[in-house]
């Protein structure tokens, strides 16, 4: 028996002119909600890099134009007024500024408020107006390890080119009483670590059982620049104040 009359039995008949344009209406409707999608994300994408950064540096700028006001209006007549050079004295409240932070590395324009969380934990919107201290470490100046976080892409972004740091940098943190300046002791781009390494904000880090001897400052933030799978870390120490 011959297999080309049973075969030609099964072959599938030609979809009726309906159907044919039904598949064609599906296809055209699904290419439109692709091209939706991809303006939607392309608009999101917008948002993250470019307006959350107009949004933070806006917030940044005025947060440090109202604490120089702030500053400015603790001396009567603008005359100089001898501050304490104690740097426990420095009062901080949660949820505000109390220091001003220049890079001359990151640029002459460079510059950041550092804030007081209002909790125990660093929370977003805060890291979206400046960098954030951690609480409980040292104050600028104090002798212990004075530790702050920022981001490193998006919300303004203030540690994007942390990266650039070398040792012997400068890093200044100015206060209503004096100026402090830190030089940078490592390699950021050699010192990785996981998020859960607390001991990089330690007042010796890595020996917690030390008692500091000396001022220390330690920058975090997230490494790779858009990931958040492990944080980059800057050591330094201070070598002057200056009293305002």
């Amino acid at each position: 028996m011959s297999t080309v009359s049973s075969a030609s039995g099964l072959r599938s008949r030609p979809p009726a002119p309906g159907s044919a344009v039904r598949l064609r209406q599906g296809a055209h409707l699904l290419g439109e909600l692709l091209i939706t999608l991809g303006i939607v994300v392309l608009l999101f994408v917008v948002y993250l890099v470019a307006w959350t950064n107009v949004r933070s540096d806006s917030a940044a700028a005025g947060l440090t134009d109202d604490l120089r006001r702030s500053w400015a209006a603790d001396r009567p007549g603008g005359t100089a007024t001898k501050h304490s050079v104690d740097p426990g004295a420095l009062k901080v409240t949660g949820g505000k500024p109390f220091a001003i932070m220049t890079i001359p590395r990151l640029g002459t324009g460079w510059f950041s408020p550092v804030l007081e969380p209002k909790g125990k934990q660093i929370a977003l919107d805060e890291l979206a107006q400046g960098v954030v201290h951690y609480k409980g470490t040292a104050l600028p100046g104090q002798i212990g390890n004075f530790a702050v976080a920022g981001h490193r892409a998006t919300h303004g972004q203030p540690f994007a080119d942390l990266n650039l740091l070398r040792v012997g940098d400068k890093v200044v943190v100015e206060t209503e009483a004096a100026v402090y300046v830190y030089v940078v002791d490592n390699d950021p781009n050699r010192t990785i670590v996981q998020p859960t390494a607390v001991w990089v904000i330690q007042p010796v880090p890595g020996h917690p059982t030390a008692t500091p001897t000396r001022a220390l400052i330690t920058l975090t933030t997230c490494n790779p620049r858009w990931n958040s799978l492990h944080r980059m870390i800057v050591f330094g120490h201070l070598v002057s104040t200056r009293v305002k």
